[in-house]
């Protein structure tokens, strides 16, 4: 039988460690569940695999290993990965030691990740935080969060540090792909974060709520005084600037360039529409951003109820289908939500076989 379709598994903020001690395996879980419930060709995972406050640890990096191993149909190397704040190192460590270990997207460190490069499906090129693959006549543009070495307090103290995080090389290499592939490619770009006023609480200070003394205090994020509170929900720092908005100013005076941004870093359920803004929303002249957050149900337990995305393109068809499944029946019953089903329209094309 001929391919007809091509299905990415998006998903993210699995945050293993917080669900592991509620008696939760929440990226097995979703494993075992993808796995039997419907097909896909690979995955894309957006990051935040610890529940870290303080630093990732070497036995919550072994958990991911482990829980990677529910994957039966698949091969670990079918998920592609960036890093979240929660996997970001110690500021005096070696750049992202931890992910680059334990989820290690370039097949660097088999002996600790079980990742071989050689059997990652669709060949990737550049580093650990910034990377490209392509499948058919789609370019998928995966960024890393990295730590913002401006800020007076690093990863472990501000507990996350939240407000995303991208160098100037990084940036620079975004616009670069994204301006060299317009004839031929559908562009997608992948980083944990969205960007600001996209997606569900993505306005300045939605991660936060006040409290009755008339004081901002955690809510989708952690208040963190010292670490941007107001921009802990979407893409802040680029290049060691904060609040330039160096994406959100590209894609409006670029409209239409790029097809998809997917991220995650806000859990909620699939219903919420804070600030005005829910999981799907297109921007900037068709730019379609997709909030797939979270497997996990224990981190932010307040708002968080599990789900991942299935986002199918179609050969020689200019419409994609993203779909909304939960991993849990606490929302609603276990399963795709179909009522959340959107069709996102591309700017040219699926060729599956180009």
């Amino acid at each position: 039988m001929n391919k007809t379709a091509f299905k990415i598994w998006a998903s993210g903020c699995s945050h293993v460690s917080a669900d592991k001690r509620q008696g939760r395996e929440s990226l097995a879980d979703a494993i075992r569940q993808a796995d039997r419930d419907f097909d896909w060709d690979i995955g894309i995972n957006v990051g935040d695999f610890s529940a870290a406050f303080g630093l990732p640890t070497r036995e919550e990096g072994e958990e991911v290993v482990r829980q990677f191993g529910a994957l039966e149909k698949h091969r670990r190397e079918d998920i592609y990965t960036i890093c979240g704040n929660h996997d970001r190192n110690a500021p005096d460590e070696s750049e992202a030691i931890w992910f680059r270990r334990y989820i290690d997207p370039l097949g660097e460190n088999p002996a600790y990740s079980g990742v071989t490069r050689e059997n990652i499906p669709f060949p990737i090129t550049g580093t650990y935080e910034r990377y490209h693959f392509d499948f058919g006549n789609i370019r998928v543009l995966m960024m890393s969060d990295v730590n913002e070495m401006s800020q007076p307090k690093g990863r472990g103290e501000l507990g996350g540090n939240p407000g995303g995080v991208v160098t100037k090389e990084t940036f620079d290499w975004w616009v670069d792909q994204v301006e060299s592939n317009q004839q031929e490619k559908i562009i997608i770009t992948a980083h944990h974060y969205l960007l600001k006023e996209t997606t569900v609480a993505t306005g300045d200070w939605e991660g936060m709520i006040k409290g009755d003394d008339g004081n901002w205090k955690s809510d989708y994020h952690g208040y963190y005084k010292e670490g941007t509170p107001h921009a802990a929900s979407y893409l802040y720092w680029v290049g060691g600037e904060g609040g330039k908005h160096q994406f959100e100013t590209w894609l409006e005076a670029n409209p239409g360039k790029v097809d998809m941004w997917l991220g995650g870093h806000t859990h909620t359920n699939p219903d919420d529409t804070h600030g005005g803004k829910s999981h799907i929303e297109r921007r900037y002249g068709g730019t379609t951003f997709i909030n797939v957050s979270a497997l996990t149900r224990w981190f932010v337990k307040n708002h968080a109820m599990p789900q991942s995305r299935l986002i199918t393109f179609n050969d020689n068809s200019n419409i994609a289908t993203v779909d909304c499944y939960m991993h849990s029946d606490e929302y609603r019953y276990q399963g795709f939500y179909r009522e959340k089903r959107v069709g996102v329209e591309l700017t040219k094309p699926f060729i599956l076989s180009p």
